[in-house]
């Protein structure tokens, strides 16, 4: 018997996503930076895939799309910015405030090695090996649109696992409710984490369990095909959907199943203007911008912003 193939209702097709180099290259882009070819494109990429490590190279080879039976993943990374092009314009505080130069800084990010601490309500704490854990983690690929507080916006195609499933391997007690992650903390690495302005480091968000169970919570380690950038969130972040950029936390070093929820790092920082669930409504000012509009990238013209980021249908029963 023939499988058939379902498309789920939040699927953005692949030729939609937004070009690498817009994602991460706004401020040049939006000043009308043109595009090369193809062939160019793809002689400057294939060195980028060839380095990819044996193990996610293999998972990455066998992911799944959501969209359609063929992998046809590489034909979207070839409409994609070659590496050496990518942007100079990334929010990532540890390493400072200047957006143009944190593609740099974060260079130093040391990425061998990298663990991640489990602990809290869970039946079992223990510290997870990340080139361990995506082996046994099925990759996916899923093209979703991404809604920065900021008012920009995105269309972006991502690697991954679904957070339900990491969930379910670290096994929590019955007793959790919520989940709180969080990143590095090394101000010799980081050196914006030395700023007293932006404490308390490290930075924190969380989630409900309602939430992170929710078939749209998903967990990235790639992005256009290859592994995350340091500036992205390498080597392991939170993507969810229909919340503002802000909690999808980038570099996870530890994941914490707690009763009460938790208070994240923007909440400390400025409680008036960040709430816990930072959903995406065009209804309500939020942080000082009118979110009533946004400008996807690439395009000069205002659009109006949907309730949770065009997820409503997926996600509303979780607040209404």
């Amino acid at each position: 018997m023939s499988r058939i193939k379902i498309t789920p209702a939040w699927d953005i097709p692949e030729n939609n996503a937004t070009l690498e180099e817009v994602y991460l290259n706004r401020r040049k882009f939006l000043g009308g930076m043109g595009k090369l070819g193809i062939n160019a494109l793809a002689l400057y990429m294939l060195p980028n895939m060839l380095t990819l490590s044996k193990v996610f190279a293999a998972n990455l080879s066998s992911a799944k799309s959501p969209s359609q039976e063929k992998n046809n993943f590489m034909d979207l990374q070839g409409k994609s910015t070659p590496e050496t092009l990518v942007s100079r314009y990334n929010n990532f505080y540890e390493f400072g405030t200047n957006k143009s130069n944190i593609w740099l800084l974060s260079k130093e990010l040391p990425l061998e090695n990298w663990t991640i601490k489990v602990s809290g309500l869970v039946n079992k704490g223990r510290t997870l090996d990340f080139e361990k854990l995506i082996k046994k983690m099925p990759l996916e690929q899923r093209v979703y649109r991404l809604r920065c507080v900021e008012t920009w916006s995105a269309i972006i195609p991502w690697l991954g696992f679904p957070l339900r499933e990491l969930v379910k391997v670290l096994d929590p007690l019955s007793t959790a409710r919520y989940i709180k992650f969080k990143t590095f903390i090394d101000p010799n690495i980081a050196h914006g984490q030395k700023d007293r302005f932006w404490e308390p480091w490290p930075y924190v968000e969380g989630l409900s369990m309602a939430e992170a169970m929710h078939d749209l919570s998903f967990v990235a380690v790639g992005m256009y095909g290859h592994k995350l950038h340091p500036q992205n969130g390498a080597p392991i972040r939170l993507v969810v959907p229909w919340k503002y950029g802000f909690k999808s936390i980038k570099s996870i070093n530890s994941i914490e199943f707690v009763k009460n929820p938790p208070k994240t790092f923007w909440q400390s920082i400025s409680p008036l203007e960040y709430d816990f669930s930072a959903n995406v409504d065009p209804g309500v000012p939020y942080a000082r911008w009118d979110q009533r509009f946004e400008i996807l990238l690439g395009k000069t013209k205002n659009e109006k912003t949907k309730l949770f980021n065009g997820y409503a249908p997926q996600v509303a029963q979780l607040y209404f």
